[in-house]
């Protein structure tokens, strides 16, 4: 009996990010693909078709788990504090686990996006609309300013996924080979010491929530 194909569509996904993140759309191939997932070849060709709608697939992907994060965290049932703590750990975590994700992601945006600009000016564009009304609902509780949301997020993704794009650099200027858990633990505590000792969230100095890097790395 075949694997069912949602288990088989996971793990060409699992492998063909790994493959592009390293080589790239042009070096990678769907035979390289097809071994790091340990299916045959034509495999990949029954699920996806070709090797762009498969790269595709696995940049919506990319997408599809970031944005899952937001609609956790960024909503009206939460208040300001919580989720967006929670946010911006849940997308650290994403950077240290899966950083072939985030620089493939990255090095398409930079290549101009032709792939999926469909995808970011409908699906990214709605959900950046949709937290634009949690954000404001939160401001209305007194528990945020008013924020220029599209810039906001540019702001939280830039801090956060830079753990994955440019690592080799922090990795650098921190004197080692790469970067260790503990990187991963003061970067978040800047990162939420720098948003969540803002006044307007109702954070007393210093006060960026020691613990909860480590009960979400528990859950990762």
């Amino acid at each position: 009996m075949g694997m069912p194909r949602e288990m088989a569509e996971a793990q060409i996904l699992e492998a063909a990010e790994l493959e592009f993140g390293r080589s790239g759309f042009d070096g990678a191939s769907m035979a390289g693909i097809a071994r790091a997932a340990g299916l045959p070849k034509a495999n990949l060709h029954y699920y996806f078709g070709t090797k762009e709608a498969l790269y595709r697939a696995v940049l919506e992907n990319t997408l599809t788990d970031w944005l899952a994060d937001a609609e956790l965290w960024l909503t009206p049932a939460r208040a300001a504090r919580e989720g967006l703590r929670g946010y911006v750990l849940a997308k650290l975590v994403f950077s240290r686990d899966r950083p072939h994700a985030s620089r493939l992601f990255a090095h398409e945006m930079l290549q101009g996006a032709h792939h999926i600009r469909f995808y970011l000016s409908t699906t990214l564009r709605a959900h950046v609309a949709l937290i634009g009304r949690t954000f404001a609902l939160w401001a209305q509780r007194g528990q945020m300013h008013k924020v220029d949301t599209p810039h906001f997020m540019f702001a939280l993704w830039a801090m956060t996924q830079a753990y994955a794009d440019m690592s080799a650099q922090m990795a650098a200027v921190l004197d080692r080979p790469a970067l260790l858990p503990e990187d991963f633990e003061r970067g978040a505590a800047t990162i939420l010491g720098l948003l969540l000792n803002e006044p307007s969230l109702g954070m007393a100095a210093g006060e960026t929530g020691a613990g909860t890097w480590m009960e979400l790395r528990e859950k990762n």
